[in-house]
């Protein structure tokens, strides 16, 4: 399966979309460069929507990780949501729930950014 991303943009955030599978380090070149621009641009609060993606490995992690690194370089914060099972377990395993914010719906995810 193939991965790919949406991203959202309005003044001050930015709704990423994941789909797909999330297995190898560079098919999210495009999305972290895009991200970079976001930042560049002063949009550094990022809500994830992971309700697409099926599936990841350590690339993906590494993937989201790098997200957060952006967004709090850039002063803002990133909020994952609408993780399944296996991502949400995996994140647990990893022990990396306890360093992104997590929601469980987009309004959430937004509240937990303050643009909401």
């Amino acid at each position: 399966m193939v991965f790919e991303y949406t991203i959202q943009k309005s003044t001050n955030h930015a709704i990423i979309k994941l789909e797909g599978e999330l297995i190898e380090k560079n098919q999210a070149t495009d999305l972290l460069i895009a991200v970079e621009e976001l930042k560049n641009a002063n949009i550094n609060k990022l809500a994830i929507n992971l309700l697409g993606l099926k599936y990841m490995n350590s690339s993906g992690l590494n993937t989201l990780i790098q997200l957060l690194t952006k967004a709090r370089v850039g002063g803002g914060e990133a909020v994952l949501y609408n993780m399944n099972k296996k991502i949400n377990d995996l994140l647990v395993i990893t022990k990396l729930h306890t360093l992104f914010k997590v929601a469980s719906t987009e309004d959430e995810a937004l509240k937990l950014l303050g643009v909401a």
